[in-house]
């Protein structure tokens, strides 16, 4: 990827990239089709090995439909989610800025066909977005449902911290 112009802001320490991976409970997925490009916003799980730096994200969708048909036509995707999120205040209008935390990167879509892989993508899912949920699949339920995995090929992490102000 390409360099950071604030290379202050990047987020180097995998530990500080795993707590925005914990705190973000939205991806953003940026894919294209024949009618152009768009962005879908989808809950996730996540597998993320900081010793290696690599990372993976599990959603799910309804098997047809736009999002879908764009997956299987072009696999490349770029990936978004930011948390954190509060107002640093200026002087004047043109020196407030905004607080947050973010990721983005590339990566590769594919939809995830065998079971076991599938049970994984969707019970990490769920404990990232409810962690403690009772987790129970039913055969039905995973047969209708479709599971993708993004295998995150580059990605930089980012933050920008709201420092003490006075109100």
């Amino acid at each position: 990827m390409r360099q950071m112009r604030l290379e202050k802001r990047e987020i180097k320490d995998p530990a500080e990239l795993e707590k925005v991976l914990d705190a973000c409970k939205v991806v953003r997925i940026g894919t294209m089709d024949a009618e152009g490009m768009f962005i879908v916003p989808v809950n996730f799980g996540y597998e993320f090995c900081q010793k290696e730096r690599s990372l993976k994200l599990y959603i799910h969708s309804a098997k047809e439909g736009r999002k879908a048909e764009a997956f299987a036509e072009n696999p490349n995707v770029a990936i978004e989610m930011d948390c954190g999120h509060e107002v640093i205040r200026g002087d004047y209008t043109c020196s407030y800025s905004f607080a947050f935390s973010s990721i983005m990167g590339n990566g590769r879509i594919r939809m995830v066909e065998n079971e076991e892989e599938k049970r994984h993508g969707l019970t990490l899912l769920m404990q990232h977005v409810e962690a403690g949920a009772e987790i129970e699949f039913l055969p039905h339920m995973l047969q209708r449902v479709a599971v993708y995995c993004i295998e995150v090929s580059e990605f930089t992490g980012k933050h920008r911290e709201k420092k003490g102000q006075t109100a």
